[in-house]
C-alpha cells in the first residue's frame, strides 16, 4: 500500500508542480495588471501654485515651481506675440513658498513694476511682469489653497486596494517557494524557507511603514518585490545559501530607497549634496582603476576583506544626482559643463575598468540627462557621433571585444566558442516553453555568468517564458508611468532624475535581456532587481527613489511632504484667500482660462 501511494505521488508531483507555475505566472500576471490599472487609471491632476493674468483677464495657470515665459511651443507660458522672445524670463518657487523672476532675455528685458530688472528679483501678489510688451500680473496660490487641492487629489489605493495586491504576491512567494520543496534537503530546506518568508515579511513590514507614514501608493514597490521574488527563484536553484546575502542587500536597498526619498523631499538639500556625493563616486572610480579585481574580463570589482562589491553599481545613483539641476541653475552654463566632465570622468573610468556594458548604460544616461537639460537635440546627435567613432577606436585596440559583435545574430555558427552562452540561452527559453521545465530540471544555471548576464534565460527555462516576459513588461510599466508622472512634477530637479533614471533601467535592461536571446551583443550587464548580485540590487532600490520622487498622487510617496492642515480662523479675520484680502483686484480673473 505504501509502494503503492509513493508511486502514485511520484506520477502526479509533477503535474503539481506544473500547475503551481502555471499558477505564479497567472497571479504574476494579475498582479501587473491591478498595479497598472491603479497607475493608469488615474487622470493627471496637475498641481496649481499661482497664476498669471494678463490685463484683459486671460489666465496662466502655473502647474511647477519652475516656469519658463515665452514664444516656444515648449514654454509653461507661452505668449505668442512677436515681440516676446522664445525664452523670455522665467519665474521660480522656493520651498520656502518664495517666488522670484528670471530675466533671460538681453534686448527687450523684462521689467519688474515697471523697473527693469537684470537679476533674479522676489515676487510679490499682485506684482507686474513685462515680457516683449506684454504685461503679466503674478498671483500665487495662499496656503490654504493648497491644502484644499490636496484634499481634492485623488489618493492611491481606494479602488485597488495596496493591501490585496500585496496578499497577491505573498501567494506568489509561497507558490515559488513550494516548488523547492520536493528536493529540499536538510542544508537547503533553511536557506530557502529563510529567503522567501524573509521576504515576504520585509514586504509587509515595508507596507506597515508606509500605512503608519499616512502613504498609500505601493503599486511601485510591489512590482519591485515581485521582481526581486523571481530573483529569489533563480537564486535559490542555483546556490540556496545565497539567499541569505541577497535578503541582507534588499533589506539595505530599502534602507537607501528611504533615506534617498526623504532626502528628496528638499530640493536645497538635494542640490547641496550632489558634488560631494559626485566627488565621492569619482575617488571611489578611479580607485576601482587603479586596485580593482578583474573578472571575466572587466576590473569592476574591489575586494575588501571578505566583502566583494561593484562601485560602478552604486556611482549609478551620483550619477543621476550630480546630472539633475532645477530650472533656475540650467541658466548657469558652468553647471551642465560640470556635468559633462563628471559624465566623462565615469565613462573613460569604465572604459579603462573594460565594463563597456555598464559604460554604455551611463552614456545613454548622459544623452538622455543632456537632452532635458538643454534641448538642443543636434548637439545629443554630434554627441552620440562622437561616442560612436570613439567607440570604434576602442574596438580597434580591444579586438576580444570585436569578437562579441562578430558572433552578433549568429551564434548558431559560434555554439561552442563565441556564442556559446547565447546559443545556450536561447535553446533552454525553448526547453521551458511557457510555463518552464521547474527550477529542478533546468540545466542553464550551469553556463557561466548564468544567474547575472543570461538571467532572462534561466527564468525563461525553470519558470516558463511568460513570467519572464512579465519581469520584462514591469520594467516598462516602471518606465512609462515615471514620463507619465515627469510632465506633471513640481520641478525640473525631479523630472531629470526621474526620466534619465527611466532611461538607464529600461536600456539596461534591452542589454540584458536582447543580449541573452542574440538580438543585442552580449555586454555582460544585469537585470535590475532579477540577476544576482547584492550591488546591484542596492543601487537598483536607490535608483528606484528617483522614480518615486516623480509620483505626484497625493499620499503617494515619502518624497512629499503632507499638506499641513490649520485650523480655520475665526469669523472676524482674515480667511487667507488672496482675493478676500484684496477685494481691489478683479475676482473674474480667477474663472478665465488662457486667452492665447
Amino acid at each position: 500500500m505504501t509502494t503503492l501511494f509513493t508511486n502514485l505521488i511520484t506520477t502526479i508531483l509533477p503535474y503539481m508542480m506544473l500547475l503551481g507555475r502555471i499558477a505564479i505566472s497567472l497571479l504574476a500576471l494579475l498582479l501587473l495588471i491591478r498595479c497598472c490599472r491603479s497607475l493608469f487609471t488615474t487622470m493627471g491632476e496637475p498641481e496649481i501654485w499661482g497664476f498669471l493674468s494678463l490685463s484683459n483677464g486671460a489666465r496662466y495657470d502655473l502647474y511647477h515651481w519652475e516656469n519658463m515665459i515665452g514664444r516656444s511651443r515648449s514654454a509653461d507660458i507661452r505668449i505668442n506675440f512677436p515681440s516676446v522672445s522664445r525664452t523670455h524670463a522665467a519665474i521660480c518657487r522656493d520651498e520656502a513658498a518664495q517666488w522670484h523672476v528670471y530675466p533671460l532675455n538681453s534686448r527687450s528685458g523684462v521689467l519688474l513694476n515697471g523697473k527693469h530688472i537684470f537679476e533674479p528679483q522676489p515676487l510679490h501678489p499682485g506684482d507686474s511682469i513685462s515680457v516683449g510688451g506684454v504685461d503679466l500680473f503674478f498671483f500665487p496660490s495662499t496656503q490654504q489653497d493648497e491644502v484644499a487641492q490636496a484634499k481634492r487629489r485623488t489618493r492611491p489605493g481606494k479602488t485597488f486596494s495596496p493591501a490585496a495586491s500585496l496578499w497577491l504576491l505573498s501567494l506568489i512567494q509561497i507558490l515559488m517557494w513550494l516548488q523547492f520543496l520536493p528536493d529540499l534537503t536538510q542544508e537547503t530546506w533553511l536557506p530557502i524557507s529563510v529567503g522567501f518568508g524573509g521576504l515576504c515579511l520585509v514586504g509587509w513590514l515595508f507596507y506597515a511603514v508606509y500605512r503608519i507614514l499616512r502613504r498609500t501608493g505601493y503599486e511601485l514597490e510591489t512590482m519591485i518585490f515581485l521582481l526581486v521574488t523571481i530573483g529569489f527563484g533563480v537564486s535559490a536553484a542555483y546556490d540556496p545559501l545565497s539567499l541569505y546575502k541577497q535578503l541582507i542587500t534588499v533589506v539595505l536597498g530599502m534602507g537607501i530607497y528611504l533615506v534617498l526619498s526623504l532626502l528628496l523631499r528638499s530640493l536645497r538639500m538635494s542640490i547641496a549634496l550632489r558634488w560631494p556625493l559626485a566627488l565621492a563616486a569619482a575617488a571611489l572610480l578611479a580607485f576601482n582603476v587603479l586596485f580593482g579585481d578583474r573578472i571575466f574580463g572587466a576590473k569592476n570589482w574591489v575586494s575588501i576583506g571578505p566583502l566583494s562589491f561593484q562601485p560602478s553599481e552604486f556611482v549609478k545613483i551620483s550619477f543621476i544626482l550630480a546630472g539633475a539641476a532645477t530650472l533656475d541653475r540650467l541658466f548657469t552654463k558652468r553647471n551642465l559643463f560640470f556635468t559633462l566632465l563628471f559624465s566623462a570622468f565615469c565613462v573613460g573610468c569604465l572604459v579603462l575598468m573594460s565594463d563597456f556594458g555598464t559604460a554604455l548604460i551611463f552614456f545613454v544616461a548622459f544623452l538622455c540627462i543632456a537632452f532635458l537639460r538643454t534641448g538642443d537635440f543636434p548637439s545629443i546627435v554630434l554627441m552620440a557621433g562622437a561616442a560612436g567613432f570613439a567607440g570604434g577606436i576602442v574596438l580597434h585596440f580591444k579586438p576580444y571585444i570585436a569578437d562579441r559583435f562578430s558572433v552578433w545574430l549568429h551564434a548558431w555558427e559560434y555554439t561552442q566558442t563565441t556564442g556559446y552562452q547565447q546559443s545556450r540561452t536561447m535553446s533552454a527559453i525553448a526547453g521551458g516553453g511557457l510555463f518552464g521545465a521547474g527550477p529542478t530540471d533546468g540545466w542553464l544555471k550551469y553556463v557561466g555568468a548564468a544567474n547575472t548576464d543570461l538571467v532572462f534565460g534561466v527564468v525563461g527555462e525553470e519558470f516558463g517564458l511568460l513570467l519572464s516576459l512579465i519581469a520584462v513588461a514591469v520594467i516598462i510599466t516602471v518606465a512609462l508611468y515615471t514620463l507619465r508622472c515627469a510632465q506633471l512634477a513640481r520641478s525640473t530637479f525631479y523630472t531629470i532624475t526621474s526620466c534619465s533614471t527611466a532611461a538607464m533601467l529600461v536600456f539596461q535592461t534591452a542589454l540584458n535581456v536582447l543580449g541573452a536571446v542574440d538580438l543585442l551583443p552580449l555586454t555582460g550587464v544585469t537585470f535590475p532587481f532579477v540577476s544576482m548580485g547584492g550591488s546591484s540590487m542596492i543601487a537598483c532600490w536607490g535608483l528606484a527613489a528617483f522614480l518615486k520622487a516623480a509620483d505626484t498622487r497625493q499620499n503617494a510617496t515619502l518624497s512629499r511632504k503632507l499638506p499641513k492642515i490649520k485650523k480655520s480662523p475665526p469669523q472676524d479675520e482674515p480667511s487667507g484667500n488672496f482675493f478676500q484680502q484684496h477685494p481691489d483686484i478683479p475676482i473674474d480673473t480667477i474663472f478665465r482660462k488662457d486667452g492665447e
